[in-house]
């Protein structure tokens, strides 16, 4: 038996992006004892603040690895978040937001699904949630759901017979519910980056969507917000 195939049913890839969702997924599959792998991902974002934040969560949780692979979503434009000629809007709108950014949790998952592969590790975890969230199509469960059965079309591993879990653990969960777990969890919220448009130091703006559902989830939750914002 090769090195990565030892313990691979103990094995998991977990998407980081440095928010608090993502952070307390990180929590949740440690806690059930995994190896944990980090996977975070430079797309062409308005700012690096959420990586630093990132790379903070996983040295604080104890992640056996932090990967970071580079992409140029930016390269397709149509969304505020990559780029920073359309505006980040500071009011509920209706619909999808423009901060939707085509394509990325496909990608996201899609990369997730290959370092899977390459550790043979059995699950791959991401903080999508369909309760508190902005509208995107692709953190409903619908999609994950859709995405664990084409894993197990296009890999070797699921043609071989031990498919991919993909795992959403916090995706029926309030904002409210989410952090009161990861307090129980022993998340530092404070080492989270969920603003749209941080500053470099990670400062939140505290009007986009994401500063709205955090803010109101910790709230919710009766629990501080140790969030640092601008204003």
């Amino acid at each position: 038996m090769s090195p990565a195939a030892e313990g691979s049913a103990n094995r998991a890839v977990v998407l980081l992006s440095g928010g608090l969702d993502s952070a307390t997924v990180l929590a949740e599959a440690l806690r059930e004892g995994l190896e944990c792998h980090a996977l975070s991902f430079r797309y062409g974002q308005r700012h690096d603040a959420e990586l630093d934040a990132a790379a903070r969560v996983a040295r604080a949780l104890g992640a056996a690895s932090h990967r970071v692979i580079g992409l140029e979503l930016d390269a397709l434009g149509g969304s505020a978040l990559t780029d920073a000629r359309i505006a980040v809007p500071e009011s509920p709108t209706e619909g999808i937001p423009v901060t939707y950014v085509p394509a990325r949790n496909s990608v996201f998952l899609s990369l997730g699904m290959g370092l899977a592969e390459v550790l043979e590790a059995d699950q791959l975890f991401v903080g999508v949630n369909a309760v508190d969230y902005s509208g995107y199509p692709d953190c409903r469960s619908v999609f994950i759901e859709a995405f664990e059965s084409m894993a197990a079309l296009a890999t070797r591993r699921g043609v071989e017979g031990a498919p991919l879990r993909v795992r959403a653990p916090l995706i029926r969960m309030s904002k409210a519910e989410i952090i009161r777990r990861g307090v129980e969890l022993g998340v530092d919220y404070g080492l989270t980056v969920s603003c749209y448009q941080a500053d470099e130091a990670g400062a939140a703006c505290g009007r986009c969507d994401a500063c709205r559902l955090r803010r109101a989830g910790f709230e919710s939750a009766g629990i501080s917000d140790p969030t640092l914002y601008r204003d």
